[in-house]
């Protein structure tokens, strides 16, 4: 075992470098290093750049031993979905299913045969074939394995297929690829030497195994950031492109995915090196400390929050469309929970409008045929007909959960707050224009119409969805409001407006929050147990059940202005046997956090 330095080395020469000084550590007896892989990372460019660098006596491919494509095929497919362009079932396959036995048996006898000198073994499943003297996870982030999809440099797990739409492949690896490497990282964690940071083709990085995870325990103490990423849309805007000083060249932005731990990456500085890796090792790694152990025994090792931004300033409409039921998901797709969501308003137009729920005595059938006929070829839906539009302005609140029709408006920047399940969007109508590809994006009028809440017409919508907003409590430079979610959805949300330090305690379960109003505010510990940390606006960050008291107050360009965090968090579960938990006793104890780790 490597000791443990934290060091981090950068490119291959040195990365190569800091390997040889390990291997030189055992004399003259066999070596095996293994380098198991995340599907997405490019195996050969790593067994090349090693084996010229390290100059093993033997090295191999864990490939040599996966089963065909045909027959990876046939094992991958009843969880795709058919011919559905976008929708699968969440696959219970694990990795060793995709390797033929005998052809493991046969790869794990030619490394066992060689005696003496260093043997190198590289892949997905490496660590299947042999546990390894040295052992090094190669991973990457799914934003980065995305990209590599768009770019067609990228295929799925044991196919030859890269050449095939990046839908199709992120289709593949949502349902899949993902799943089944996930469960095969999890207990490796732990039995990492070294990590590969593989998200920068040109500029690899390793890691000392402890140091990475000595890093994650450190996350689950302090407030952090994930690493955001933004997408371009059919309907985006501009508003991003200002405030987050983006690239004022790309033709807009419609997403900001600023907390989805499932696909967003954790920086940690190591040795003054940001080291990049998937969010989700450190759900996987540090569960009860992140979520606490009332989420973790609800949700197991995921994280069940997420928020994104939504900018359709100077851009269009989102497109009409409905979330799953929980049932209709669970039977369908293998999710045990659905996406229910809200919109928070970060900002408006003068015009801004939200689509929500449906309008009072429309005939449910002449609103279906007029879909069908839609997606036809025939007329536009006339969405204003039969959905109800409601003024958006900035702060407004609307809950959206599951079954509930809607889409937001032109003209507004939409902080979405929703349960994790985020690809399960049924549209219904995108306002007959093309995606970014000139091609007409999927319509999904048959989950849609068996998920429909008819009956959430605009008078049960205005009571129960929009503004729901009650005051909690206030004090000397600060107060508190519950602004949702509905009764249906396990979040709940807590408005701070403030002009002076504010505390927060997490009571045991992981927040997530947004500086909603204010150019920054800073987050500290009373008792100094992490160092302060500073957000700006509409930046979302975490603070893990771990962290206990916080406390949040403006800085810099705030000082004497009015901030507000919105605060989401898991509804505590109310135990019979002890009588229901008094609303006040969850109230305003927050989240918070970012992340820069050493």
């Amino acid at each position: 075992m490597p000791d443990s330095t934290g060091l981090c080395s950068v490119g291959w020469d040195a990365i190569a470098g800091r390997l040889a000084e390990v291997v030189s550590r055992r004399g003259e007896q066999r070596t095996v290093v293994v380098v198991e892989c995340y599907p997405g990372v490019d195996e050969m460019e790593i067994l090349d750049q090693l084996r010229h660098r390290l100059n093993p006596v033997q090295f191999f491919s864990a490939s040599e031993a996966l089963f065909p494509p045909d027959r990876i095929e046939a094992l991958t497919s009843p969880f795709l979905g058919g011919d559905d362009p976008l929708f699968g079932f969440l696959s219970g396959l694990t990795l060793p299913q995709f390797f033929d036995e005998a052809k493991v048996l046969r790869l794990r006898d030619r490394v066992n045969s060689v005696t003496q000198g260093l043997v190198l073994l590289v892949g997905v499943g490496a660590r299947l074939i042999a546990d390894g003297d040295i052992f090094l996870y190669a991973d990457l982030t799914r934003w980065e394995a995305q990209n590599r999809f768009r770019r067609h440099e990228s295929g799925n797990l044991g196919a030859n297929n890269r050449q095939i739409s990046a839908s199709l492949l992120y289709k593949r690896a949502y349902f899949v690829d993902w799943r089944v490497a996930d469960r095969w990282k999890r207990p490796l964690i732990g039995k990492w030497d070294f990590v590969l940071d593989t998200n920068n083709p040109a500029g690899p990085k390793l890691a000392d195994g402890e140091a990475v995870r000595r890093g994650l325990r450190h996350a689950v103490t302090r407030p952090f950031r994930v690493v955001p990423f933004f997408d371009p849309a059919p309907w985006g805007g501009q508003w991003m492109k200002e405030v987050c000083d983006l690239d004022r060249k790309t033709l807009n932005y419609g997403w900001c995915f600023d907390c989805v731990p499932e696909e967003n990456s954790l920086l940690l500085d190591l040795g003054g090196v940001r080291f990049e890796i998937p969010a989700a090792n450190l759900v996987f790694y540090q569960p009860r400390a992140l979520l606490g152990e009332e989420v973790h025994a609800r949700f197991g090792d995921e994280f069940p929050i997420r928020f994104d931004l939504l900018d359709t300033m100077g851009g269009g409409n989102l497109s009409f469309q409905v979330h799953p039921l929980t049932e209709y998901i669970q039977q369908n797709f293998g999710m045990h929970y659905t996406q229910d969501e809200s919109y928070y308003l970060l900002d408006a137009g003068p015009e801004a409008e939200v689509y929500l729920g449906l309008k009072e005595g429309i005939s449910p059938a002449a609103m279906v045929a007029e879909l069908e006929g839609a997606h036809d070829g025939g007329p536009a839906f006339h969405a204003d007909q039969y959905v109800k539009k409601w003024p958006a302005r900035r702060h407004d609140h609307f809950l959206i959960p599951a079954g509930t029709v809607h889409c937001s408006g032109v003209n507004s920047m939409v902080l979405e707050i929703s349960a994790t399940p985020y690809i399960f969007t049924f549209k219904l109508w995108d306002w007959g224009r093309q995606g970014l590809d000139g091609k007409p994006r999927p319509i999904n009028l048959k989950h849609g119409f068996a998920n429909i809440q008819w009956d959430y017409t605009s008078v049960w919508v205005e009571k129960h969805f929009i503004n729901r907003i009650e005051p909690l409590g206030e004090g000397d430079g600060w107060r508190e409001e519950q602004t949702g979610l509905h009764e249906r959805e396990f979040i709940d949300t807590r408005r701070h407006w403030f002009t002076k330090a504010v505390s927060h305690h997490t009571q045991g379960t992981v927040n997530v929050l947004n500086l909603v109003e204010g150019a920054e505010a800073m987050v500290t510990s009373p008792e100094g147990a992490f160092e302060p940390f500073v957000v700006h606006y509409a930046e979302t960050f975490i603070v893990p059940a771990n962290v206990g008291e916080y406390v949040i107050e403006p800085t810099g360009k705030s000082l004497g202005h009015r901030c507000a965090t919105l605060k989401a968090f898991v509804r505590r579960q109310p135990r019979p046997w002890v009588g229901f938990t008094p609303a006040d006793e969850m109230m305003s104890e927050p989240l918070a956090g970012r992340m820069t780790l050493a």
